[in-house]
């Protein structure tokens, strides 16, 4: 049985060099074994492992009408290269718009599943971390609930990620970070569910309360500004104008509850719960409800995956030009 204890002292949440300008969600993550998080606003996955981010990366989500459900969930199996089963209820979506009905569709250039699958939480939530075969989809909110994930990204995730390792899909509409000069950092995201749950009470108690610890002056029209006009940009709130990118590591704070102290890390007895792989047959049926998007019209094979995938993504670090496309957010003051 797991026995969360939370660590008593207060405990950084380090990333890599690579990663040191990604906004951090407020989400304590375990100090030993692995840790899914995906925040629905920010479009972004994030992979932990023994507290250190190690992965992430922008992801497409659930449209409005078809919302990637939030909660915490268990990573399941991993299929290669699967083949689709098409769920009735797509096949009506493909007959009342004019495509040809596909009952399954095999591994391939045509596969919405793209070259990999892991479940997200038990099998009959239909739910699932995969590639596609159309990358400009990516990142986006446009899928029947499952996560995509650009194929390269998809195998360089599935290739890292341990099956029964803890998943959560959180909707945090906002991330404050810390840097290592104790500088307070923030990106607002859109509210694509239109969930309107961004308190800005606690959000605002939260940064005053670490600028007063740090004697610290925060900008508060650079923070009006973001939150009025979310632009998932990263912007400096306490920075002198010379100021222009994150030092060091970028660090949560607790701002959902309105502490304004940074994230700690979370404790949990594992010694009777050691994951186990789960690999699925490969070009096993996979019947999950997503877009039947059509691929680009050039010769593609199925991907394999490989011990180390080929160009992973790795965002650059925070400069004064923005950030790539990649990313997903701008580095700005």
């Amino acid at each position: 049985m797991l026995k969360p204890i939370l660590c008593a002292l207060t405990t950084t949440i380090i990333s890599t060099s690579a990663y040191a300008a990604i906004p951090m969600p407020d989400y304590a993550v375990p100090g030993q074994g692995q840790q899914v998080i995906l925040n629905i606003p920010q479009l972004r996955l994030f992979l932990f492992q023994d507290g250190k981010l190690i992965k992430t990366y922008p992801i497409t989500v659930g449209k409005a009408s078809t919302q990637t459900p939030l909660g915490e969930y268990k990573i399941g199996a991993k299929v290669t290269n699967p083949t689709w089963s098409v769920p009735l209820s797509i096949q009506k979506e493909m007959a009342a718009s004019g495509k040809t009905v596909q009952k399954s569709v095999p591994p391939g250039p045509n596969n919405p599943l793209g070259p990999v699958f892991v479940r997200l939480g038990a099998p009959r939530l239909g739910l699932g971390i995969h590639g596609t075969n159309v990358p400009s989809s990516v990142p986006g909110v446009r899928s029947h609930g499952c996560v995509r994930l650009r194929s390269p990204n998809a195998l360089d995730f599935a290739a890292a990620v341990q099956s029964g390792a803890d998943a959560a899909v959180i909707y945090q509409q906002a991330s404050v970070n810390t840097d290592a000069q104790n500088d307070i950092w923030i990106a607002v995201y859109r509210d694509p569910y239109n969930k309107r749950t961004l308190n800005k009470k606690l959000l605002n108690q939260s940064i005053s309360s670490w600028a007063e610890q740090h004697q610290l002056q925060v900008d508060h029209k650079r923070l009006n500004n973001a939150l009025n006009k979310p632009a998932n940009t990263l912007i400096c709130l306490t920075c002198s104008s010379g100021k222009t990118k994150v030092s060091g590591n970028l660090s949560s704070l607790q701002w959902t509850s309105g502490i304004g102290a940074i994230v700690e890390l979370k404790y949990i007895d594992t010694t009777d719960n050691k994951p186990k792989q789960e690999i699925a047959p490969e070009s096993s049926s996979i019947e999950v409800d997503e877009d039947a998007d059509e691929a680009p019209k050039q010769n593609i094979t199925p991907l394999h995956p490989a011990t180390t995938p080929a160009n992973p993504e790795r965002p650059a670090p925070a400069s004064t030009t923005p950030a790539s496309a990649d990313s997903g957010f701008d580095v700005l003051m």
